[in-house]
């Protein structure tokens, strides 16, 4: 017979925050265990290192001994981080582990040697939540933006892939938000592939986007392995639908090349239909020439500009210009120059005086 009891947590991870589960948390002995269910848990240690959560009220705090948290069921493929999958079954007293600093929960199937073996915790039980009356348990599927088959309006795409991981991309989208809204464009954004993680789409808005979403709001945990073009359409038609934008900025997390679904979703005939410009980041030149052939052989479409750490001196911006053919201009550095150049793309803005 299934038993509940109500405790409270030290915190609510930031994967879960859509639920509006808060610290008093209703919680079960049944536990489901698919992608996007709620789980409570308990740290079983502390770590040195890869040891915060990012919480539902946006802060960082570091997991200790003994911390009763919600996380969220989930999968990750990272190339630079923890790999793992949801388990089979999750009863009271087994120990998985935290798999990302969204609170993503698993079984870790591969360490990384940077971070240490990941952070084991208990399982608690599930978090429960009341729905027309009745205790359901609380998960992301129930939260979730509708897919979209087939899009046929859009406000223009700006997408922002890269070689790989911590090449650049969120910084060069905060960047080019900026710089845009201060030519006077309603800009949205939204994160499209990855592990969920609200960091990155909070930073952005900071920078002026008048509206965020990502893959997370569409009920995806972890975008690895999964069929995305659905899930980011219906993003794009709610930020169309609900903030007017002149444009949209999509951060593709991850690589182009990986399990993350960014080779699906730039290889979509649809979603490009409404794309006017290319962000290329990237750390080394290979990466860069690699990302070229890409995109010309397998996506038809032309990379307007590359930005990231290889462009980080005059050495690979030359190459880039003169060997490659493409406008290279580095995000810290020049972002007016790449404002100007992403901004040529667009139709003028429908409101010109709100330029900041």
């Amino acid at each position: 017979m299934t038993k509940m009891n109500t405790l409270q947590v030290t915190y609510v991870c930031s994967t879960a925050a859509k639920t509006g589960l808060d610290r008093n948390v209703t919680v079960s002995d049944y536990v489901v265990a698919q992608e996007g269910y709620c789980i409570v848990v308990e740290a079983l240690e502390s770590k040195a290192i890869y040891n915060q959560i990012e919480c539902s009220d946006g802060e960082f705090r570091t997991i200790a001994k003994g911390d009763v948290f919600v996380g969220v069921l989930g999968e990750r493929k990272a190339l630079k981080g923890y790999s793992g999958q949801v388990p089979r079954i999750a009863l009271p007293g087994d120990t998985l582990n935290v798999l990302n600093l969204g609170g993503i929960i698993g079984n870790c199937t591969s360490d990384h040697p940077s971070l240490g073996p990941a952070l084991r915790v208990k399982v608690i039980g599930a978090a429960m939540v009341q729905s027309d009356g009745m205790w359901v348990h609380a998960r992301l599927q129930d939260h979730a933006l509708p897919e979209v088959e087939n899009l046929t309006s859009s406000v223009p795409l700006i997408f922002v892939s890269g070689t790989a991981m911590d090449t650049g991309k969120t910084w060069a989208c905060c960047e080019l938000v900026q710089r845009l809204s201060r030519k006077g464009y309603r800009v949205a954004a939204a994160k499209a592939t990855g592990a969920s993680l609200m960091r990155d789409v909070r930073l952005i808005e900071r920078h002026g986007a008048v509206a965020i979403a990502t893959f997370t709001d569409t009920g995806i945990v972890c975008s690895a392995s999964k069929t995305m073009a659905k899930n980011v359409k219906g993003i794009i038609k709610h930020l169309c639908d609900t903030s007017d934008p002149d444009v949209i900025v999509i951060e593709l997390g991850d690589g182009i090349i990986g399990y993350y679904g960014v080779d699906e979703l730039l290889q979509d005939k649809e979603l490009q239909s409404f794309a006017v410009a290319h962000i290329v980041t990237g750390v080394d030149l290979a990466g860069i020439w690699a990302a070229q052939t890409l995109f010309k052989d397998r996506y038809h479409a032309t990379i307007t500009m590359v930005t990231g750490p290889v462009t980080d001196n005059g050495v690979g911006r030359q190459y880039i210009k003169q060997v490659l053919g493409i406008p290279a201009i580095n995000a810290r550095e020049d972002p007016q120059e790449m404002g100007d150049l992403i901004a040529g793309c667009l139709p003028a803005p429908r409101n010109p005086e709100a330029a900041a």
